[in-house]
């Protein structure tokens, strides 16, 4: 999920221009939902004066850690790290590796993660992944799904070399787990004794809207090479344009990443938060990787492990068909799949997959 656009100044540079154009045309899609909702403003301020919101009080954001660091990875771009120890530790029980998704940070486990933090029984990795929340960002060049799976065994190398894993992946996290297993299938049964797939998939397919220029994959390096290119020149008046529009990006939000007819307005304020965060060149950068995932044979070397797969039966961004063909793939799999939800699954129905991790985690 990523901001859309609603107005695009006139630059006068001609790399400005170029910067001009692609925003004009990202703004199209942001234009004809401002004209359909011309009360957005009043629209957000009824939304979040709701006063039934359970999570009105809820402080998101920052946890409790015992270590953080960053680390850099042989690209050069450096890794924003946080480790929890147990509290009261149990011999045997995995290191839980948390794997956010695109346009999000590890943030986006806010509920799972306190919730093995006060249990105090399993230690708790988490990172940003590459131009996401603390992490850098790459110098030059396109992100690769390849390259994130690396940095998850640099991750695992630097935080836990020894011992069981757990590995839980939302979204692009998920497809980054499939990465991994694709360059290091040993790891798979002998280190890694659990794997948790939340709203993911296995390889894009045309109706998947995970970021919306995806379908450029399918027209070529050209057009790929053109929108990096101008979002570079112009990528801190997008940025800018984005921020301003702020109202439409909550009401898109709200729309994409939900499936409940009135979720929580903190929530929402919370992820769109994450979103608006990541900036365009980043989210340009992801195209080619997220619009060419193929990984379904990867598959293979979770097969003799437990494996969990949970989908929200409204997800906008991942539909449940995606999750479906996991378990296809994957028989032994354990399907959890919850009504009324949407792409932030575990945000949106916290304690319904609180539910189905803990007792994933108590049968491994």
């Amino acid at each position: 999920m990523s901001s859309l656009l609603s107005r695009v100044p006139r630059p006068r540079t001609a790399a400005g221009k170029v910067a001009g154009l692609v925003g004009a045309a990202v703004g199209v899609a942001a234009a004809g939902l401002a004209a359909g909702v011309a009360t957005e403003r009043a629209l957000v301020r009824r939304y979040k004066a709701d006063r039934t919101d359970r999570y009105a009080d809820e402080v998101f954001g920052q946890q409790r850690y015992d270590e953080a660091f960053q680390m850099e990875l042989p690209d050069g771009t450096d890794l924003y790290v946080e480790v929890v120890e147990p509290t009261r530790p149990v011999p045997g029980r995995p290191t839980v590796v948390l794997v956010h998704g695109f346009c999000l940070d590890m943030g986006t486990f806010h509920f799972q993660r306190k919730l093995l933090a006060q249990r105090g029984e399993h230690r708790v990795v988490a990172y940003d992944q590459p131009g996401h929340g603390r992490s850098g960002t790459l110098e030059s060049g396109d992100y690769d799904l390849t390259a994130l799976g690396h940095a998850l065994r640099r991750v695992l190398d630097r935080t836990a070399p020894e011992g069981p894993l757990v590995l839980v992946g939302h979204s692009m996290g998920g497809m980054t787990i499939m990465a991994f297993a694709e360059l290091y299938p040993e790891m798979f049964g002998d280190r890694v004794v659990g794997t948790v797939l939340m709203a993911t998939s296995g390889g894009l397919l045309a109706e998947t809207k995970l970021v919306a220029p995806a379908l450029l994959g399918k027209v070529g390096p050209p057009v790929l090479y053109m929108v990096n290119t101008t979002t570079r020149y112009g990528g801190t008046i997008i940025d800018r344009v984005r921020h301003s529009t702020s109202n439409v990006s909550w009401l898109l939000t709200r729309r994409y990443g939900f499936g409940t007819p009135n979720p929580s307005p903190a929530l929402v304020s919370y992820v769109e938060e994450m979103n608006s965060r990541t900036s365009a060149d980043t989210v340009t950068r992801y195209l080619r990787t997220l619009a060419t995932h193929a990984r379904y044979p990867a598959l293979a070397a979770l097969a003799g492990t437990p494996v969990l797969v949970v989908a929200g039966e409204k997800d906008m961004i991942t539909p449940v068909t995606h999750s479906e063909e996991i378990v296809r793939r994957l028989p032994h799999a354990e399907f959890v799949r919850i009504p009324d939800s949407g792409h932030v699954v575990m945000l949106e129905h916290a304690d319904q997959v609180d539910a189905a991790l803990l007792d994933f985690l108590e049968r491994l």
